[in-house]
Formats: C-alpha cells, structure tokens, sequence
C-alpha cells in the first residue's frame, strides 16, 4: 500500500459532507492537510480537531473555488511547509434545484458550473503544474453517477458531472508522461447537507431524498477514497462508481415505504 504518512493533502469543500469525511480518513493514514471551504470556522475547526487526534498538521483556509484570482492567489501564498501537494481531493461541488431546464433559475445553473467545472479547473490548473515539477502526485475528483446518465430536473447538474468525468480522463492522458495519478469516485445517493442546499434549505424535502432506504453516508465515499489513494504507485483506478444496495440507478430505488 502507498503509505499516506507526512503526504500533504488538499481537500476543497473540508467544511462538511463527503469533504469532511475525507479529510478525517486522511489524517488517520497519516496525511497533513490543506483545508478550505467557505466557512473557514468550520475548517479550522475540524484541523484543529485532527491535529488533536491524530498528530497532524494542517493549515485552514477561506476559499470560494468560483473565484479564479482567489484560487491562484490562495495556492501561491501557502506556507512553505505545506507547498508541495502530493494529494488533491476536488471535492468542492453542489447541485441547485430540480427543476425542467425551461423553468429553471439560470442563476443555478452559473452557481453549479462556476463550482463544479470551473472550481474544480482553476483549483487543478493552480496545483498540477506542481507536482509535474515534483513528477508525483494523486488528484481524486469527486463525481457523481449524475455524470454517467440524465435524469429530469437534472440537466444542468448531469451536465457539470459528465464534464468532471471528462477532466478527469482528459487530465490523466495529459499526464501520460509523469508519475501522477488521477482518478473519479462517483457517488449515488449520500445523505449529506448535498439535497439540502439544492433544494434551498428546505430540510422536510430533502429528507424526502433518502425516505424508506438506507442511502451512503459520507464516511463510504471516505472510505473509498482512501482506498484508492492507497493503491500501490504502480496501480490506478480511473473511476469508482458506489451505490447504496437499495438503488439501481438515479431514481431506481427499492424503498420499503
């Protein structure tokens, strides 16, 4: 196995959800770590927390990956100590509402492109020159089976998850002639705070979600991660695609109610 310990890791989106559950299986292998989100309470917080737990370092940072000169700005200023990123999770993401696209709020679809494609570009394009340099180095980018297929009320968010997909494999033939790795993990259905920002804070729609099965948690996909970050030097997996058992496809799921 790749051993973890004193690698330095970058999760973006660190403040909750499958972020944070990543983070937390990071440090425990042993990695410091690059914390950012938008809440950087939150972040500093759970840094301070690993620390305390597992020994760690990390250095918390306020980051909105929508903003590319507050992207080139923040990986430029890092501390020396935490410069050289061996891993980078681009786990900044979201979807916003579920309506038919000739319905919809073109305003969800600028946040969801800007965050989802344009994050996660600007976010890789500030730390893979790096590690090209270092001639080392892992990205995971997080997807979801949202970019394997379309579903109504999805178009714009399928869409943003298909182009993560074709980054992901478009970024690893650009590596062809280096040691890094690339790789997607595509979830399905994982109840974090993910329905409750699409559908704006209404928290009895988005229990609605995940009513009558037992959906991932964020600690499955952490797991998963670290799996695959752990994988021996000469060994990638491209992309892992993860249901919970009860569901099949998008809405394809054996609720017991």
């Amino acid at each position: 196995m790749f051993d973890l310990r004193g690698k330095i890791a970058c999760v973006t989106g660190a403040s909750s959800g499958i972020g944070k559950a990543v983070a937390c299986s990071l440090a425990s292998a042993g990695c410091d770590l690059i914390l950012v989100a938008r809440r950087v309470d939150k972040v500093d917080e759970l840094g301070g927390y690993l620390k305390e737990k597992y020994g760690v370092k990390y250095f918390a940072g306020k980051l909105d990956v929508r903003h590319r000169e507050e992207v080139e700005k923040f990986f430029k200023q890092l501390p020396k100590d935490f410069a050289g990123i061996d891993i980078l999770i681009n786990n900044a993401g979201l979807a916003k509402g579920a309506s038919p696209l000739h319905t919809d709020k073109i305003d969800n679809w600028d946040t969801m492109i800007d965050t989802n494609v344009k994050g996660l570009l600007y976010v890789s394009r500030a730390v893979v020159p790096g590690m090209v340099e270092r001639d080392r180095g892992h990205i995971i980018n997080i997807g979801s089976i949202a970019g394997r297929g379309t579903y109504p009320g999805g178009s714009v968010y399928c869409a943003t998850k298909h182009a993560v997909n074709a980054i992901t494999n478009g970024l690893r033939k650009d590596l062809t002639n280096t040691s890094i790795r690339v790789s997607t993990v595509d979830p399905a259905f994982t109840e974090t705070e993910f329905s409750i920002v699409r559908f704006d804070g209404d928290t009895e729609r988005a229990k609605k979600v995940y009513e009558g099965f037992q959906p991932l948690v964020a600690e499955d996909i952490a797991d998963a991660v670290l799996f695959v970050v752990t994988r021996p030097s000469h060994v990638t997996i491209s992309d892992m695609v993860i249901y919970p058992t009860a569901q099949s496809d998008f809405h394809l799921v054996n609720r017991k109610n």
